[in-house]
């Protein structure tokens, strides 16, 4: 198993994985990353607050999700090797938080189980405040058992910081809304309603902000859309399979994550255990299935670019481990070259 980089190939580049601590997981873990090829070398965690699954980093402080039914974020501070707690949780009034981000001064959740997003201010040492708003979605899907009421999944500022977005995998939709820098009010905007049952999880945008790409959990499905920022109005476009044809699955497809140059889109797809690449158009508005390759392991729930673009991280969540690969720059294509252990991986952010 890779991971023990030379001290003098390290970059300056720090990784961050989250975990279920409810699954075995360590909490939150830092590591070095070597520059000359990629490895993980682990420095330090914590585990002080339940199954921080997904992760934000803002300088020098690490934001967490506690995904459990009372719902909270944490801070961390990791200027040091292991990630040290900056004060008590923050609740975030909204059930299994699975997502964070930051636009405008706020922290933003996207609450799963309470299908809700919640805006929180940070304050000056950068931690999170309470909670100044709590929007909560509406609807449903056809797909019973995962689809009875709103579930989101995700919220992240769009490229041109007019807008936050919201997907949300139990009313097959996404909301546009606006975040109010000075009060933390979100307000809906407009809500894009995607083919029903695929269950939308996660959205990229391209670099040129001028597209989106949804990935979606209950099929596994790509759909492409226009987005126009000066309008707030997400427009889908077409849908592009992430498996092959002929498979059979079942297939949980997990991240997207695009190109620093918008020529190619990674996928994660659980129960296949592959990553998926595809072939960005010219100007983003279409995509092709390039090829299939091994994750390195098993239900990859999370998948991230390091800051050079030039690796690919994969947190396996039920092997338990963090695998990265290298990219071939002219055909996008994934090759494994190492592994750490990272019990109940779920999250990996750069910084």
């Amino acid at each position: 198993m890779g991971g023990t980089g030379a001290v003098q190939g390290r970059s300056g580049v720090r990784a961050y994985i989250g975990s279920f601590t409810s699954g075995g997981g360590r909490g939150v873990l830092a590591a070095d990353v070597d520059a000359e090829t990629g490895a993980l070398t682990v420095t330090g965690g914590s585990d002080a607050v339940p199954d921080p699954s997904f992760l934000a980093l803002a300088g020098p402080v690490l934001h967490a999700v506690s995904e459990t039914e009372a719902g909270a974020v944490a801070a961390f501070d990791v200027t040091g090797p292991a990630p040290r707690p900056l004060g008590a949780p923050v609740p975030v009034d909204g059930a299994g938080p699975t997502h964070l981000a930051l636009a405008a001064g706020h922290l933003l959740t996207a609450n799963y189980t309470s299908g809700s997003v919640t805006a929180l201010p940070l304050a000056g040492d950068g931690t999170a405040r309470p909670a100044t708003a709590v929007l909560r979605h509406e609807g449903s899907g056809p797909v019973a058992d995962r689809q009875s009421r709103p579930h989101a999944h995700q919220v992240l500022p769009d490229p041109s910081g007019r807008w936050v977005v919201s997907v949300d995998l139990g009313t097959d939709s996404v909301r546009i809304c606006a975040l109010d820098p000075a009060t933390g009010e979100l307000t809906l905007h407009g809500e894009t309603t995607l083919r029903p049952g695929t269950g939308p999880r996660h959205l990229a945008f391209h670099p040129a902000g001028t597209h989106a790409y949804v990935l979606n959990e209950l099929e596994p499905i790509l759909t492409v859309c226009r987005w126009d920022a000066a309008k707030g109005v997400l427009e889908p476009l077409g849908e592009t399979r992430v498996v092959p044809g002929g498979a059979t699955g079942p297939s949980y497809p997990s991240e997207v994550v695009v190109a620093p140059d918008g020529r190619f889109l990674w996928a994660a797809v659980r129960g296949d255990d592959t990553l998926a690449v595809l072939a960005l158009d010219a100007d983003g508005a279409g995509a092709g299935l390039v090829a299939t390759v091994p994750c390195g392991g098993t239900w990859p729930r999370d998948l991230a670019l390091d800051p050079s673009g030039r690796r690919l991280y994969a947190a396996n969540e039920r092997s338990g481990d963090v695998t990265w690969f290298t990219l071939d720059p002219e055909t996008g294509i994934p090759s494994r070259a190492g592994a750490i252990e990272a019990p109940a991986a779920s999250c990996v952010v750069f910084g």
